[in-house]
């Protein structure tokens, strides 16, 4: 599978990202986040590959994150509301998520793009 660079192009993270693939010779596929937000079965494939926690596929920092008050409300949702609700608006998700299928990276760490993409 090619590899997918799902992102959100004002996203200053998402622009490092981009540049180490492409200064590294790697070639991607981009996905738009907001005009194509990865489906709740996407997310749930993402998340699992990952092994990370759900959590960690949240935008923290993110002003929609905020004014939805996530951060108190995320330890009583279940996975599944997790899910779909990060499935609802792109920009509630973490960026940018790189994936080949097997491998899952989630927003911007050079020594982690260099030990899962080269």
């Amino acid at each position: 599978m090619t590899i997918q660079f799902i992102q959100y192009p004002k996203c200053t993270t998402c622009k490092k990202a981009q540049k180490w693939l492409n200064d590294n010779g790697i070639a991607y596929e981009e996905v738009h986040l907001v005009e194509q937000t990865p489906t709740k079965e996407q997310l749930e494939n993402y998340w699992k590959v990952s092994e990370l926690p759900l959590k960690k596929f949240f935008n923290t920092s993110g002003i929609k994150y905020r004014e939805l008050g996530l951060k108190d409300k995320l330890a009583d949702m279940t996975e599944e509301e997790q899910l779909e609700l990060l499935a609802s608006d792109g920009m509630l998700i973490k960026r940018p998520i790189v994936t080949n299928g097997k491998k899952v990276t989630l927003g911007f760490k050079e020594s982690e793009f260099g030990d899962t993409w080269k």
